[in-house]
């Protein structure tokens, strides 16, 4: 699919959902695992969206939250008839997703995560008209990590992961220009019968399983279209910790999607393992002869080289010269996060849990 092709212009942008007949009917898919921090605020912005009464439901599956996520949920649930809970045994978020679609009425599903924010009462608007003027068989958006209240490192995650070096360059998640795109990194809503024409979500991925979804939609010819319409905030992490542990997953999950396909133009995946296994070799390595040391030394200077550059030309596109000090450290951490992951999966080594204590976007 051709990602330069020409954009739709939406020429009413802005029309409340009043002036939609008829209006689709929206499942609003909600997996969570312990989100008992975020989980009150998503679901009320979702619950009082500008969109016929009667037109949508929210749907959350929980996956054995051990905190007060399911509470929160059927608290919310008394006020809200739009509002279900069901449960998620394997605890996967892409088991997470297919219990939705099994229970879902709607023309339409979309999935948003229980940790982001939405920024106005008009996204599901937005997305039935999106569908309605693009005829696409699946709606992107981008998924900015920018919330009010973030601190200086949260700005630095949303930072370094909206950057050239912090994530993929083929994706469009941090783009802002509506059009027509590939599915692949996109993709959150989608007709009903596209899961009739491509399946379901394959529950032996717990980390880039919309992607691998989204994957097999090109593959079969659908149409995305893009819009910023429909962007929700995330919560970026909030540690080292949790951003390593994060970029394992992804790794994990991006080796899977190659072992299902092989053919896919998605090698630019196992850099991160190649730097991994290139500094742990090196350092091995460098004691048997002083070319081998010069020879480490060398691209280590490089790739210092290349996350200070990039750490300095992220912060002054963000215009906020506070982080800086945290780039670099960042970009090592997403980097050798993703080469930790792929490569576990590779051996694998079995002591990395599979299964995820919490969503991640």
């Amino acid at each position: 699919m051709n990602r330069e092709s020409t954009p739709i212009v939406a020429n009413h942008v802005g029309r409340k959902s009043r002036d939609l007949r008829p209006a689709l009917f929206i499942s609003v898919i909600v997996p969570v695992r312990n989100e008992a921090r975020f989980i009150g605020q998503t679901l009320g912005q979702l619950a009082a969206q500008d969109y016929p009464k009667g037109s949508f439901e929210i749907l959350v599956i929980d996956g054995q939250s051990t905190d007060d996520t399911v509470a929160v949920v059927r608290q919310l649930a008394e006020k809200h008839d739009c509002l279900r809970c069901y449960s998620n045994p394997l605890r996967l978020s892409s088991a997470a997703r297919n219990v939705g679609i099994r229970h879902a009425r709607g023309d339409v599903v979309l999935i948003v995560d229980g940790h982001c924010e939405i920024p106005d009462d008009q996204m599901l608007a937005n997305l039935a008209r999106a569908f309605d003027e693009s005829g696409a068989d699946c709606i992107g958006r981008p998924q900015p990590l920018d919330i009010s209240d973030a601190s200086a490192l949260q700005r630095a995650i949303a930072a370094a992961r909206s950057s050239r070096l912090g994530h993929h360059p083929e994706s469009f998640i941090y783009s802002s220009q509506p059009r027509f795109v590939p599915a692949h990194s996109v993709a959150v809503a989608y007709r009903r019968e596209v899961f009739d024409r491509v399946g379901d979500f394959d529950e032996r991925f717990d980390a880039h399983e919309d992607g691998e979804l989204n994957y097999r939609c090109d593959q079969a010819g659908l149409k995305c279209y893009f819009t910023p319409e429909i962007a929700v905030k995330y919560h970026p992490r909030d540690s080292l910790s949790g951003l390593f542990r994060q970029m394992i997953r992804y790794g994990r999950g991006r080796v899977r999607f190659l072992r299902k396909h092989p053919r896919s133009p998605s090698l630019g995946t196992l850099l991160p393992a190649v730097l991994v296994v290139g500094l742990v070799a090196g350092a091995a390595l460098s004691p048997v002869s002083p070319w081998l040391a010069a020879a480490y030394l060398g691209l280590v200077l490089l790739y210092i080289a290349v996350i200070l550059c990039g750490a300095v030309w992220t912060a002054i596109e963000a215009r906020d010269p506070a982080l800086l000090p945290w780039l670099p450290l960042l970009f090592a951490t997403i980097h050798v996060g993703a080469g930790v992951g792929v490569l576990c999966e590779i051996l694998p080594l079995t002591s990395i849990r599979h299964h995820s204590d919490e969503n991640d976007n």
